[in-house]
């Protein structure tokens, strides 16, 4: 290991052989550390943290620490990431509480630019990309594949589905499906499919057209929710993306973010 006499790293903590912790580190008691991980300076990992391989901790990260709840007594909840993450500076991400199922996770594979904040109970899937400043409340769920802009807050227990994108400066209230766009400020609405996005993940455009179809019927139809997942299913029958986002919408528990009109999408 590779650590500055300036760090301080708990006779108790676990770290692989070639981890680099810089200087002014601090590593508390019970965090375990993956080989490859780079802490640059004046990084704190605490609590009872997780930390896989190849991650990469920029200046003034805090990783680990207490929940931001009144309700937390102490408990020796978590904080799980996985592999080859970017996490910029002043990043937080915060441990569980016990309540909230005890674990706060983060995949492998993803990019949190600084001032991210990952509060408590947040579960974020791999190859996420969230901009400057973006803020989780807790008990979040983001997919695989999602962007979150800069400046955008999230309110607690939405989910963001795979292949999602969410604009930069928005509020988002309600859940936002997989491959979905939402943008517009304060009460974000969908604003069509995450189209660009597709395409850079190789989706074809025969995929994309289904996808869109679904979308107009599921969101732009004048139907009811309800009613409208009932015709998509006999519609898009067989179809897996398309049946990924009516699962998505009838796991909502604070409802799914609504559509602007075709004319309102084509001004964003």
């Amino acid at each position: 290991m590779k650590i500055h006499p300036t760090a301080i790293v708990h006779s108790k903590a676990s770290l692989a052989d070639d981890v680099e912790v810089g200087p002014f580190c601090l590593i508390g008691e019970h965090v375990t550390i993956g080989k490859g991980t780079r802490l640059l300076s004046h990084v704190t990992v605490d609590g009872w943290t997780e930390i896989g391989e190849r991650n990469e901790l920029h200046p003034f990260a805090s990783i680990g620490g207490p929940p931001q709840h009144l309700g937390y007594k102490g408990e020796p909840t978590k904080v799980v990431i996985g592999n080859d993450n970017i996490l910029r500076e002043y990043v937080t991400v915060n441990r569980a509480t016990a309540q909230g199922g005890g674990v706060t996770s983060l995949g492998s594979k993803n990019f949190l630019m600084a001032y991210v904040h990952v509060a408590h109970d947040c579960r974020l899937g791999s190859h996420l990309i969230m901009a400057n400043a973006a803020s989780l409340a807790g008990h979040i769920t983001i997919g695989d594949h999602a962007i979150i802009g800069g400046l955008t807050g999230i309110h607690q227990f939405v989910r963001v589905g795979d292949y999602a994108m969410v604009g930069g400066c928005c509020a988002i209230g309600q859940d936002v499906p997989p491959f979905m766009r939402a943008a517009g400020g304060y009460r974000a609405h969908l604003y069509g499919l995450n189209s660009v996005g597709l395409r850079r993940h190789g989706f074809s455009g025969d995929r994309i057209a289904v996808l869109k179809k679904a979308f107009d019927l599921l969101f732009r139809s004048g139907h009811r929710s309800a009613e409208a997942i009932r015709l998509a299913k006999e519609e898009f029958k067989g179809q897996a993306d398309v049946a990924q986002i009516l699962t998505f919408m009838e796991g909502s528990k604070r409802g799914v973010s609504r559509s602007v009109s075709k004319d309102q999408e084509g001004e964003e």
